[in-house]
């Protein structure tokens, strides 16, 4: 397994900061990618569309600055998450201003991205592909997409099913590229134990909600770090498709989090008027939440990840 060159030499840290819906800014994943690791946005972030191509510029320069003035440091190329369907009117708006802006890493989810991967790699930008399954990630290799982000149990927000044991080993045997491991990781133990696993990064959501850059409200800062992997229920509910969501974020919006109402059908509630809005007022989080003790700075995150590496490491070398 080898990282693609746009990637080697260019992390501290084998770890992409997955791209949150309402939670990731410029800021975020500047201190990201600063701190050695890839940080991501959903483009549907920026609003009114018209402000991506600012926020794009921001990370760029941002980064570029830090890099020039800590040239002994590791500074991570940056990624922009696309959601390819049609419910997203946005995205050949969003495109544009991802292919003009040249944006090293271009993270797709849900439909696959046939006609988004042409498009960058001609600038010699990677694209990257959520997929829950293995009948998903064989589409998304007939896309000639770079890499695989493998989402399994435990993941934040929008989840599959699988364990990752039996996923990363099934698309392992046919698919000898990047391998993107998600689902519950929340600790440089995990990292180690991912790439040990067959995968080559790690992708760590939940860990940044709780920093001092991220948009989150501050309630939800909170009811992360006060939760534990028991307070994650996973239902099709809000979106008709299977999330993570924190249970105390559902009981806040009237809903009893231990006996939800059954999705209707093809995910119809969720176009009733009456369903508490997810990401705004229920908020996703993964099974890794218990790992988050306190709201800091995403560089203060990172640098005990790596710590926490490190120490994995040693561990793994020494029971040899």
């Amino acid at each position: 397994m080898t990282l693609p060159a746009q990637l080697r030499g260019r992390l501290a840290l084998p770890v992409i900061g997955a791209p949150m819906f309402i939670v990731s800014n410029p800021q975020l994943v500047i201190a990201q990618c600063t701190s050695g690791i890839v940080g991501a946005i959903p483009s549907l972030n920026a609003r009114p569309q018209e402000s991506l191509d600012g926020w794009l510029k921001q990370i760029r320069t941002g980064c570029a600055d830090y890099a020039a003035a800590h040239p002994g440091e590791r500074v991570a190329p940056y990624a922009v998450n696309l959601i390819v369907n049609k419910a997203n009117s946005r995205l050949e708006q969003d495109l544009e201003v991802v292919v003009a802006n040249e944006v090293p890493i271009v993270i797709t989810s849900l439909s696959a991205p046939d006609d988004i991967v042409p498009r960058i790699h001609a600038y010699g930008g990677l694209v990257l592909h959520d997929v829950i399954s293995v009948r998903h990630a064989r589409r998304a290799l007939r896309s000639g997409v770079d890499g695989l982000i493998l989402v399994c149990a435990g993941a934040g927000g929008h989840a599959g099913v699988l364990s990752p044991f039996a996923l990363v080993s099934e698309v392992r045997a046919f698919h000898d590229g990047l391998i993107v491991l998600s689902g519950a990781m929340s600790s440089g133990q995990s990292v180690l134990a991912a790439q040990v696993m067959g995968a080559d990064l790690a992708y760590i959501g939940t860990r940044f909600i709780a920093t001092t850059e991220s948009s989150a409200a501050d309630t939800y800062k909170a009811m992360i770090v006060d939760s534990t992997a028991a307070d994650i229920v996973l239902t099709p509910l809000f979106s008709g498709v299977n999330g993570n969501y924190l249970k105390p974020s559902i009981a806040a919006a009237g809903l009893d989090p231990d006996n939800l109402p059954q999705s209707e059908p093809g995910g119809a509630y969720r176009k009733r008027d009456d369903r508490p809005p997810a990401w705004k007022t229920v908020w996703g989080a993964g099974q890794g939440v218990g790992m988050v003790d306190a709201v800091e700075p995403a560089a203060q995150v990172i640098a005990r990840l790596k710590l926490e590496y490190a120490a994995a490491r040693r561990a793994l070398a020494a029971a040899d």
